[in-house]
């Protein structure tokens, strides 16, 4: 990508005149670096230049207290890095390793700076990331929380990317290479498959040991004289791009009993990975949790695994990573577990003769589940879709599906996931049917906004399929679209009723406490915080008719979308993040207390930093209330 065009589509660059672009594309050079290189360490003194990706990829690498080498963020093709130091007087804050080789524009600090004169918004842009004191706040705390270097280590493998361990460059050959060479070339490099590949060096297929001895050994009627790649290779291969996460890596290989995986980014061969590279990790609690959930025979043995997630979580806090991104893989180790009590309680019944009806149908799940914002005590929020099959089905259907949906939730609630008090469950009626009932029920919703369908619509909206037929999820959003698009003032009723809670904070910065029987003394970090956060990013989200899983993923969406600068959604990723940090700890007090966890705290037991991160974090929320209640009231303008 040329320099210009990657200025013109970036902030803080983009209200530069046509000569300050052409200045600095006269003043910039271009240098090339190697794959798995570091073009800078974090604390390194500054290079003097901005650097701005051609073409490549590179990883944003910091260091944990223990010493452990952790990716943090990655930058594609356009994307700049090593800003900071160039209006300030420190080093690098972390260090940037190349995934591949990668190709990067030089601008010289002294031409920016020149530049900025003239553009101080370039200064204020720089120094808002550096000094956001949020998000200055929440690293000082996450520091503090971080533990040995022995917790650390047995924590990281489980949050290692591909790109960490994979093996590269990566051996390949042609779809006409004879397999004599092919089985020599293994030999001789000791490797268990080879990639093929196509004239345009495209991924085609994978030749393994197995193929081998399968299509060619074990065959009577096989060649090995004559026969040739594009006959014998796998095509189509399942592949993962490199910033895939260990773990979810480890599950996918092992469930489809595949040993070799080519790593690819966007398209591009940068890497293979093995399953024996996966099994060194192993030994890892948090990797033979999730084994173990797959192994499991009985809803007793998920009651086991269920309580194990803590000692998870727990590992996983002592990283200096985002806890959002702990809380998401927290989140996959519930999603497994309920998954697996699904298919528990489905075996049983068929084992009992029951007959499952011929038809499509899906398990979804909902609220934070849908989100995989998932912590240590999660509700039941869950409800089935059907296909619209014939009306004279339904009595057939009903038969099976009740006592399957009661049986479900009596299992889950024995694992440990409490009914839902609002009763948001699939042994409700009202959150299970066909496609044809969940559009008039969703159709009622938004038609007729009454406080309640409000309520159940804003748990509603965040769901995902868990088992079953996956794209009836889908055919099901776009119902949602639509009616959302058909009635926006739908959207001014969800603001409504979200705007009638605000943020526990009073106007001289003191903490309003709940002062109901029940939480005495204490505030909820969830329904005090975090939920106007989701709220809020979901109803731009909506509007946008844009689909996003998690949070922080809707706010990267609204910031392509240009809805959010990248300032306001990096305050507003800080200020989740500082709420999911001390819940979870939270949470992981009170279970070593022997007590249920809950997202209420009493903030005067904070620490003073810590209470001065809550209350940033609070009045982050605030004004994107504020912001989120001006724009939907032109809705009604």
């Amino acid at each position: 990508m040329g320099l210009i065009k990657s200025l013109r589509e970036t902030e803080p660059f983009k209200q530069l005149s046509e000569d300050v672009f052409a200045e600095l594309r006269n003043a910039a050079t271009v240098k090339k670096f190697p794959a798995q290189v570091h073009i800078f360490n974090q604390h390194d003194p500054p290079s003097g230049y901005l650097y701005v990706i051609k073409s490549g990829l590179v990883e944003i690498v910091v260091l944990t207290p223990g010493g452990v080498e952790m990716i943090v963020d990655y930058r594609k093709e356009g994307a700049f890095f090593g800003g900071t130091p160039v209006f300030t007087d420190g080093g690098y804050t972390a260090g940037a390793r190349t995934v591949k080789e990668t190709e990067c524009y030089l601008i010289p600090q002294s031409v920016l700076i020149k530049t900025a004169e003239n553009y101080p918004h370039i200064i204020e842009y720089f120094n808002k990331a550096v000094y956001s004191r949020v998000r200055n706040l929440y690293s000082g705390m996450v520091n503090e929380h971080a533990q040995n270097t022995l917790t650390q280590m047995e924590a990281y493998p489980f949050k290692k990317r591909l790109s960490e361990i994979m093996s590269s460059p990566v051996e390949t050959c042609g779809p006409e290479t004879p397999i004599r060479e092919i089985a020599r070339r293994m030999t001789q490099r000791g490797i268990g498959a080879i990639l093929v590949c196509d004239g345009t060096n495209k991924l085609s297929g994978i030749i393994t040991e197995r193929d081998l001895v399968s299509k060619i050994l074990a065959r009577d009627t096989a060649d090995c004289k004559t026969s040739l790649a594009q006959e014998v290779m796998t095509p189509q291969p399942y592949t993962m791009t490199p910033d895939t996460f260990m773990y979810e890596a480890t599950t996918f290989m092992m469930g489809h009993k595949i040993k070799h995986m080519p790593v690819l980014d966007r398209d591009e061969i940068v890497g293979i990975i093995t399953l024996q590279d996966l099994m060194k990790y192993r030994s890892q609690k948090s990797m033979l949790l999730i084994g173990s959930v797959d192994k499991a025979r009985t809803v007793e043995d998920l009651i086991g695994a269920r309580a194990e997630i803590v000692k998870v979580a727990r590992a996983l806090m002592s990283e200096t990573r985002s806890h959002v991104e702990t809380m998401e893989i927290i989140s996959y180790i519930h999603h497994r577990i309920i998954r697996r009590c699904y298919e528990l309680v489905l075996n049983e019944l068929k084992r009992q003769g029951k007959k499952v009806p011929d038809i499509k149908f899906c398990f979804m799940i909902m609220g934070s589940g849908g989100r995989k914002e998932m912590l240590l005590g999660p509700d039941q929020d869950n409800g089935f879709i059907y296909d619209n099959f014939p009306d004279e089905k339904t009595a057939e259907v009903d038969a099976f599906f009740i006592p399957f949906a009661e049986k479900l939730v009596a299992a889950l609630a024995r694992i440990g996931y409490p009914r839902c008090k609002g009763n948001v469950m699939v042994n409700n009626p009202l959150w299970r049917g066909r496609l044809n009932e969940w559009k008039a029920r969703v159709s009622d919703w938004i038609r007729v906004p009454e406080p309640q369908k409000v309520r159940y619509s804003s748990i509603f909206f965040d769901f995902m399929p868990i088992a079953g037929e996956a794209s009836l999820c889908q055919e099901l959003r776009e119902i949602v679209h639509y009616q959302i698009k058909t009635h926006p003032i739908f959207l001014y009723h969800m603001m409504e009723l979200d705007f009638k809670h605000k943020v526990p904070l009073s106007l001289l910065g003191r903490f309003s406490l709940e002062r109901g029987k029940e939480h005495k003394g204490t505030l909820s970090l969830k329904q005090a915080g975090s939920i106007f956060i989701v709220d809020c990013v979901r109803m731009f989200l909506l509007e946008q008719q844009v689909d996003a899983t998690t949070t922080t993923e809707r706010l990267d969406q609204l910031v392509k979308l240009k809805i959010f600068n990248p300032e306001t959604a990096e305050h507003i990723k800080a200020a989740f993040e500082a709420f999911t940090f001390l819940r979870l700890r939270n949470e992981i007090d009170l279970i070593d207390q022997g007590k249920f966890p809950t997202h209420y705290l009493d903030p005067y037991a904070l620490s003073k930093n810590e209470q001065d991160l809550l209350k940033e974090a609070f009045r982050v929320a605030s004004k994107l209330q504020d912001s989120t209640k001006r724009h939907f009231s032109k809705l009604v303008g």
